[in-house]
């Protein structure tokens, strides 16, 4: 059985477990016409943010960040984020 960090409550996955919430901001994006560049511009965040988030590879989005999205594609989070 692993050991759990000091703090963490048994309910909480650990840092390795996946999380299995995948992100769909590849469709958007297309449905919409618009590229990862011009969302960037339109949100005041980095490309390269939001291609580790495109991409599947970021652990966290910040909720200003999700709300710059959702507002710049039209959409609610659950157009761009699933649970697996």
């Amino acid at each position: 059985m692993a050991r759990r960090a000091a703090g963490r409550s048994a309910s909480e996955p650990e840092p390795d477990e996946s999380h299995g919430v995948s992100v769909h901001l590849d469709e958007v994006l297309a449905a919409r016409g618009m590229t990862l560049t011009e969302l960037a511009d339109r949100v005041g965040v980095t490309v390269v943010n939001l291609s580790v988030l495109k991409n599947g590879r970021a652990k966290a989005v910040r909720f200003s960040t999700l709300t710059g999205i959702c507002r710049a594609l039209d959409c609610q989070p659950g157009d761009i984020l699933r649970v697996d």
